[in-house]
């Protein structure tokens, strides 16, 4: 592996390519750019690099002889490590793999051979975007693409209005909703709507980051009589976003606890303490009560934050929307992304809206972008939303669908493969509860039952008890 240069600036690129001549050019001319770069031609040449020194941003290969870049990206991602734009390289015949990158968390991806001005305008965008896409918090805000929730179904338009009322008060709102269904786009249109508009926005995600691990993040540190870094000042008089914390650990949350009741903070080796004073976000996909009552999160902080509680639909209660959502986004990744101008014929919008969207909107951004860089004519066929749609349910049902939860109690995990196992079932038989209790070899009425108790709805799953 090259020894990484001395170089002024802090950029620190990782090139991994197992084609000496791709990952030398590459290295040469992002060099001739400033930046500091370091090569690596495999997989594990990679990880050792990595760890030696987090770089700052990867262009990272998909295929290489002993481990793929796919692996490698998911590796980092659920080490919880990776804090930085991952951009991935994709040879011919690798897009669709390179696209399920970017739905994994990959920033972008560029195809082989490699465009100098595409190479150099990509690492560009990714270090003037949010930089962090897995960094558990996430910098002051910037400009928001979305700005608010889109749609004109009367759903949205009270999801909206009620943000609104909201917003004229500081109270603090506990926001609740399925993964993918807007919670962060709401979060930013309700500070964006409130008198804290013009201070920062500023987010913690706490689905992997620990108070213990690294409490100078939260609190900064205190050094030459000056109080530096921490995100708690930088959020002061602006808005904090506690995103998931559902899942904060049980120090996190005492003291979270300590710092929503107090208004307060004392940050590493400071003699005083210090104000805060903030309007409180919080986000869920779960139901804190039920994690409350399983001795799972805290129930002084429960009631701490639950003043103001927000659903946040799921796309599937508001599908009259899917025809502007698709405007919406296919505009919008043709700007940002320059890809090709497709529009969604009737039928293939029509045939989205009755979609079930379990991944919601964020699903919905997926396939936008799957077929705009598939799709082989201006227009979007049905025929192409069909086939996109098969490649999405086998990945979910091989990938997201019935998982074991090994991490939770053995109730809890049992209750969990039911629910995922049966809305399998459900949309396997297009809905028929008939069918599915012959397959499982339930009786109809037990079935019913089952479906109950585990707060399957299939009225809003728009399913149809049919033989």
């Amino acid at each position: 592996m090259q020894q990484l240069k001395t170089m002024d600036n802090n950029n620190h690129i990782l090139v991994v390519d197992d084609e000496p001549d791709i990952r030398h050019l590459v290295q040469e001319i992002l060099e001739d750019e400033g930046y500091a770069v370091d090569v690596a031609e495999n997989g594990e040449t990679a990880r050792q690099a990595y760890k030696k020194q987090q770089p700052t941003l990867i262009l990272l290969d998909i295929w290489m002889p002993d481990v793929d870049g796919i692996t490698l990206l998911k590796e980092w991602i659920d080490e919880g490590s990776l804090k930085c734009p991952v951009i991935m390289m994709s040879g011919h015949g690798t897009v669709e793999t390179a696209v399920e990158a970017t739905r994994l968390g990959a920033f972008d991806f560029i195809e082989k051979p490699l465009s100098l001005a595409k190479l150099l305008r990509t690492v560009e965008q990714a270090y003037d975007s949010e930089k962090i896409i897995h960094e558990p918090i996430t910098h002051i805000r910037k400009t928001l693409t979305v700005s608010e929730p889109i749609g004109r179904s009367p759903t949205i338009h009270r999801l909206r209005e009620q943000i609104k009322r909201i917003a004229e008060h500081d109270s603090w709102v506990l926001m609740n909703g399925e993964p993918g269904s807007g919670i962060k786009v709401a979060a930013h249109f309700l500070h964006n709507s409130s008198l804290h508009a013009e201070q920062n926005f500023v987010e913690l995600n706490l689905s992997s980051l620990s108070f213990e691990k690294t409490p100078d993040e939260f609190v900064g540190t205190y050094k030459d009589n000056k109080l530096s870094g921490g995100l708690l000042k930088k959020a002061q008089g602006g808005t904090l976003f506690l995103r998931n914390i559902d899942e904060a650990d049980e120090v996190t949350q005492k003291f979270l606890f300590g710092l929503l009741q107090s208004h307060s903070y004392q940050a590493i080796s400071a003699p005083s303490i210090t104000s805060f004073h903030a309007r409180i976000i919080c986000s869920s996909h779960k139901k804190i009560e039920q994690l409350v009552e399983q001795g799972l999160f805290r129930k002084d902080l429960f009631y701490l934050i639950n003043v103001v509680p927000l659903h946040i639909p799921a796309l599937r209660e508001h599908r009259e929307d899917i025809p502007d959502l698709l405007n919406f986004y296919s505009n919008l990744l043709v700007e940002q992304e320059n890809l090709p101008y497709r529009h969604f014929s009737l039928a293939a919008q029509n045939r989205l809206r009755n979609y079930q969207w379990f991944g919601n909107i964020r699903e919905l951004i997926n396939i936008i972008k799957r077929l705009l860089i598939t799709a082989a004519g201006n227009e979007i066929t049905l025929e192409e939303v069909e086939t996109s749609l098969e490649q999405q349910d086998k990945k979910s049902s091989t990938e997201e669908g019935i998982s074991v939860a090994y991490d939770l109690p053995l109730r809890e995990a049992r209750e969990k493969f039911e629910r995922d196992y049966l809305i399998h079932q459900l949309i396997k038989t297009g809905g028929s509860i008939g069918k599915v209790a012959k397959i499982i070899e339930m009786e109809r009425t037990h079935l019913y039952r089952k479906l109950r108790a585990l707060n399957i709805d299939t009225k809003a799953l728009q399913l149809k008890d049919t033989q």
